[in-house]
């Protein structure tokens, strides 16, 4: 471990001068509307802690890691380009974790620094809004870390099949082979060269490449519309824009669609929870969130 931690030390608690502190690591930091969630959160429900976004290139990670030690920071996230590059400089993984290979929240506690990913439990509980998991056939575009993520707790959550379709099958057969090997559920990965042709029997359609994310929000994810249909839900990660070209899509097909921003939402409360054991309210955070996309989108002068 590269950040001893005194385990015997409690930690100070926090105090209206000296709040607890949260934030994030990642460059570039900017356009992060986590922080705006977050801080609305603790606002509401009068929680005396601060959350703090970072621009932490690669060569500082570990300092930035070792000084959120030296302040007594309860927790933090982690956003690209740090979610594998962490892993060493932790105590212990988070059962999710360890299967995804990848940490997006860390929590400071008796046990040292614990890693956590909560970006797949983040989309599986908005999704739990809609439907239930268990038992469904999962088509997701994409074999990055939120494909990785999204396909473990999908998994996790008892789903019957995953096809994970990624122009390099090699990563996406990655994916499927560790959902395989450590659940009950039947993955595949499918090479995506063309349109794809969604499978009839999907009953959740996902989208977890950055295709449509601002600034180009106009791009289209490379799907053939006419295998959209009604019964199907068709969800996508990306918060910002979040009516993306690719559910306007779906929706002209007469599917129900799922955008970006309730993951979010939700990745961000389980985070909380897991620094303060709160629970917080989720329509406060959604709020926030909604005016900080605004903001990035129309910023005053």
């Amino acid at each position: 471990m590269s950040t001893p931690r005194d385990k015997e030390t409690a930690t100070p608690q926090p105090t209206p001068l000296r709040p607890a502190l949260t934030g994030s690591f990642s460059t570039p930091a900017g356009g992060n509307p986590t922080g705006a969630m977050v801080e609305a959160a603790y606002a509401h429900h009068g929680v005396l802690a601060r959350f703090v976004n970072c621009d932490v290139p690669p060569e500082q990670l570990e300092a930035a890691v070792r000084g959120a030690v030296a302040m007594g920071w309860i927790g933090f996230n982690l956003s690209l380009p740090h979610k594998q590059a962490v892993i060493p400089l932790l105590d212990g993984l988070a059962p999710s974790a360890t299967l995804i290979g990848a940490v997006n929240c860390v929590v400071a506690g008796a046990d040292g620094l614990v890693g956590h990913n909560t970006d797949g439990a983040g989309f599986v509980a908005a999704l739990r809004e809609m439907r239930e998991p268990r038992g469904r056939h999962v088509v997701v575009f994409g074999a990055g870390g939120a494909a990785r993520a999204i396909c473990v707790e999908l998994a996790l959550a008892g789903a019957a099949s995953l096809r994970i379709v990624n122009r390099r099958t090699e990563r996406a057969e990655e994916i499927a082979r560790i959902v395989r090997e450590n659940t009950a559920t039947d993955a595949t990965a499918r090479e995506w060269t063309g349109p794809y042709t969604v499978d009839t029997d999907a009953d959740v359609v996902v989208n977890a490449t950055s295709v449509g994310l601002a600034p180009d929000s106009s791009a289209r994810v490379n799907v053939v519309a006419a295998s959209l249909q009604s019964g199907m839900l068709v969800c996508d990660v990306i918060p910002n824009p979040p009516d993306t070209p690719f559910l306007r899509e779906a929706r002209e097909r007469g599917t129900e669609t799922l955008d970006g921003r309730a993951m979010l939402v939700n990745q961000a409360a389980i985070n909380i929870g897991l620094w303060t054991g709160l629970a917080p309210d989720r329509d406060v955070m959604h709020a926030a969130l909604d005016a900080a996309i605004a903001d990035w989108r129309h910023p005053t002068s």
